[in-house]
């Protein structure tokens, strides 16, 4: 082999192996391993995926080093029983692959032997001896794609056949038996395909809505990602009745009654473990039925208050309140700006053994296990108002309202948090102060609203700029001015990034962060309240206790480079 060179003396394992059979050069192994460490990469995939080594001389060289048996992958089948035995997550973290399980021993297709991490992983994971099998990268990537679909806990990549369209299990998620109407004897194959289909890829993306628009002389698909909506399909505007009978048998509505508006749900399941709930409405337009369906993906809510977008400050009255044994935590902003995962994230903080959490919702997005949830349903007498007064005899000590909407409701909430419970609701007004004086206007007494109301939160939902192709825009210092920002910080030499447009992202974005106004109601402000004062005097008083407001919080987004300027003059006002 010859003696080491001193550069290469620093390496070992794997990376030695390589460099020493000339696989790999010194230098280009010093750079891959600094990239890979910086990436949070293995070693191995980064050296394949840059193409700076061949995968098949890797596995080779692997196996020899390390007295590893080298398997061809392509040559065996994976049980899918073996497969669902590690977890998934696992799987993708580490990049590795169960083989073959044989009592008590499981074979672990890996790329890099020495990879001890994953090892331990896997078998503190599953309780199995865990013996490592040596196969090529790229083929290992391959496999774990088709590993994913197979098991079907990722909604990472959908193709035509990975669903049989025709029969994928839905319903509207009731125990009722069918009523004896088969989607056959109103659909033809095609468009249960088509449906299916449209619905599956909506949710591959991550959208939130999918919108069938039928016109004169055409008929438009169009999903909403990322809060935007984008046309997807344009089938022939003949389909556009056969989609929609299609569509109301699915929700269980009156396929005969098409002048009035239906509401409905549809459970699409997936998997035994995975199921998507859908919230249909249909309105009569002056070409037919318009549909949209609200995608409820209890997965795809993320509960973790570090990454909803608050800053350190907002994130701490938060807290603050939620540590309170009774008052009233309102939370605003139009439809689709997070109200429902804000609120959710102040459950799941406060959800534990000591807690009685109830929940009232129209209808309940997430599901979390500790807390009881109730679907109001008007229909039968199950509102809002009537779920709070039964609540109230269960012995609560947090209650979620989804929306006060009525003053009946509204008060009942009040009388609850002034008697020892903590409340947590929402309601539809544009910003922190006109939410105190649009419950003056539904006719709750201001002595009521100040001595309940503890905090307020508005928020909006911005795109967040992509990480892999964001880049920099020279914007004048007059025009800064204009949009807000503070003199010193445009002296400062601040950076401000605009969207480009890259494979991974869509338009340059990808995914969302939370715009915040959080408003601790003072003594001050429930003074104005109650001497009949209105939203521009709450909002000044505001300003001078430093609540930072929705168009600031949106420039300090910018300025901290999650996203663009035009986006938040998108969804906020000036």
């Amino acid at each position: 082999m010859g003696l080491l060179t001193a550069s290469q003396s620093n390496l070992s394992g794997l990376p030695r192996r390589l460099v020493q059979d000339g696989i790999v050069s010194e230098e280009d192994m010093q750079t891959a391993t600094e990239a890979a460490r910086e990436a949070k990469e293995p070693l191995v995939s980064y050296l394949v995926e840059n193409e700076m080594a061949d995968s098949g001389a890797i596995a080779v060289a692997a196996s020899h080093e390390f007295g590893v048996p080298l398997l061809d992958i392509d040559a065996i089948d994976i049980e899918l029983e073996t497969l669902r035995v590690v977890d998934q997550k696992l799987l993708t973290e580490h990049r590795v692959l169960p083989l073959l399980m044989r009592g008590k021993r499981m074979f672990l297709g890996i790329s890099d032997p020495t990879n001890l991490q994953a090892i331990d992983d896997v078998q503190f994971q599953t309780n199995l001896r865990i013996d490592p099998v040596v196969v090529e990268e790229s083929k290992l990537q391959e496999h774990i794609g088709k590993a994913l679909e197979q098991v079907d806990t990722s909604m990472s990549s959908f193709d035509d056949d990975d669903f049989d369209l025709e029969n994928l299990d839905v319903g509207d998620g009731s125990e009722e038996e069918d009523d004896g109407v088969t989607k056959d004897d109103i659909e033809d194959a095609p468009v249960v395909r088509f449906v299916n289909k449209i619905m599956l890829d909506a949710i591959k993306r991550g959208a939130s809505d999918i919108h069938f628009e039928p016109y004169e002389k055409i008929f438009r698909i169009r999903t909403r990602l990322d809060g935007v909506l984008s046309e997807v399909a344009q089938p022939p505007v003949a389909l556009a009745k056969k989609v929609c009978a299609r569509l109301k048998v699915m929700s269980r509505m009156d396929i005969a009654e098409r002048r009035v508006p239906q509401d409905g749900r549809i459970k699409m399941r997936l998997s035994k473990n995975r199921a998507i709930d859908f919230r249909v409405n249909t309105c009569p337009t002056l070409f037919g039925e318009k549909i949209v369906l609200r995608i409820l993906d209890p997965t795809s809510a993320q509960l973790g208050i570090d990454v909803l977008g608050y800053d350190d400050q907002q994130k701490a009255l938060y807290q603050k309140h939620l540590a309170k044994p009774y008052g009233m935590i309102l939370v605003t902003g139009p439809t689709g700006s997070g109200k429902t995962v804000s609120l959710y994230t102040g459950l799941n903080i406060l959800n534990n053994e000591d807690r009685n959490i109830s929940t009232a919702e129209d209808p309940a997005e997430i599901n979390l296990p500790g807390i009881n949830q109730v679907n109001v349903n008007p229909k039968v007498g199950l509102t809002f108002a009537s779920t709070l007064k039964a609540f109230m005899r269960q012995d609560p000590d947090v209650i979620m309202e989804g929306e006060i909407r009525d003053l009946e409701t509204a008060e009942i909430a009040i009388k609850a948090a002034q008697t020892g419970h903590l409340v947590l609701s929402t309601l539809h007004t544009n910003d922190a102060p006109r939410t105190l004086t649009r419950l003056v206007d539904m006719g709750v007494k201001p002595y009521a609203i100040a001595t309940s109301v503890s905090l307020i939160i508005a928020q909006r939902l911005a795109r967040r700029l992509c990480d892999n192709c964001k880049e920099v825009k020279d914007i004048p210092r007059e025009a800064l001015e204009k949009e807000g920002f503070d003199a010193e910080d445009i002296e400062n030499g601040m950076t401000i990034f605009g969207p480009k447009d890259c494979k991974s992202c869509n338009d340059g974005y990808k995914g969302r962060v939370g715009i915040f106004q959080v408003m601790e109601v003072s003594e001050t402000m429930g003074r104005i309240i109650m001497e009949g004062g209105n939203a521009m005097q709450i909002a000044d008083q505001a300003g001078i206790e430093g609540v930072v407001d929705l168009r600031r919080a949106g420039l300090n987004k910018v300025k901290d480079g999650m996203t663009s300027l035009e986006e938040i003059n998108r969804v906020t006002i000036e």
